[in-house]
């Protein structure tokens, strides 16, 4: 189960207007949303890492890496076809972290090995090492300016087509939407096609609260916000590490 956005709009306001420090209008609050879902979301990532060192719970709904897994699970995606010209491969625009490349064209399906680009001349130059469409290699290509993620598959005259990948998906930009009433008021309007909740665990609404206020306190220069918001992050994370 996601994150309801208008649940997390209408505490980030209530918590804001408690202290009488501003009104966060709704286009600051969607680009506070974002920026906090990522930074949620990206920390998955790191705390994988640094969890991972550690030996886990043997209590099956507290083990750290368990839990990780089950937040970052939403965001998997398994065999997606990758968009071929010739051997250049066009990835997910949706993509996050590149896992597995595979390459079905012939039988059985194999994967495709990810090689470095220094090592590529010395690999095809190889007897032993030279890719063929048994045993094929491919290189990830630097981002475009637009962010668009490229790979190029060897050799490149038998792998042209049938090229699929596992990735981890960004999460989708969030927007609460909403109306203006007569009196000039935002109101949540639900039934827009432009709504989009945050796609982060239900478990992680408090931490989208506490991460939004910190961002509003910086851009409102309030002080006792971040304060409020900060104490409640620390408090969780110090829990997370017991």
């Amino acid at each position: 189960m996601a994150v309801i956005i208008n649940d997390v709009y209408q505490k980030v306001l209530a918590i804001a207007n408690k202290e009488q420090k501003g009104y966060i209008t709704p286009q600051e609050f969607n680009l506070f949303a974002n920026q906090a879902q990522m930074d949620i979301f990206e920390q998955y990532f790191y705390d994988m890492n640094q969890f991972g060192r550690i030996s886990g719970n043997s209590t099956e709904y507290s083990d750290m890496i368990n839990l990780l897994y089950e937040k970052i699970a939403v965001f998997e995606k398994f065999k997606t076809a990758v968009s071929m010209s010739s051997n250049n491969g066009t990835l997910a625009s949706d993509l996050y972290r590149l896992g597995t490349v595979f390459y079905s064209g012939g039988t059985p399906q194999v994967v495709i090995e990810k090689i470095n680009k220094q090592d590529l001349q010395y690999i095809q130059n190889s007897p032993l090492t030279s890719p063929t469409a048994k045993r094929p290699v491919y290189i990830h290509e630097t981002p475009t300016a637009a962010g668009v993620s490229k790979i190029k598959c060897f050799p490149a005259g038998s792998i042209t087509a049938d090229v699929t990948h596992n990735y981890i998906k960004k999460p989708a930009t969030v927007k609460w939407t909403y109306t203006v009433s007569g009196d000039y008021k935002a109101l949540y309007n639900g039934s827009a096609s432009d709504l989009q909740d945050f796609e982060l665990h239900a478990s992680e609404e408090n931490n989208l609260v506490t991460k939004i206020l910190q961002l509003a306190g910086i851009s409102i220069k309030d002080t006792l916000l971040i304060q409020t918001a900060s104490t409640a992050e620390s408090s969780k994370i110090n829990q997370q590490k017991q």
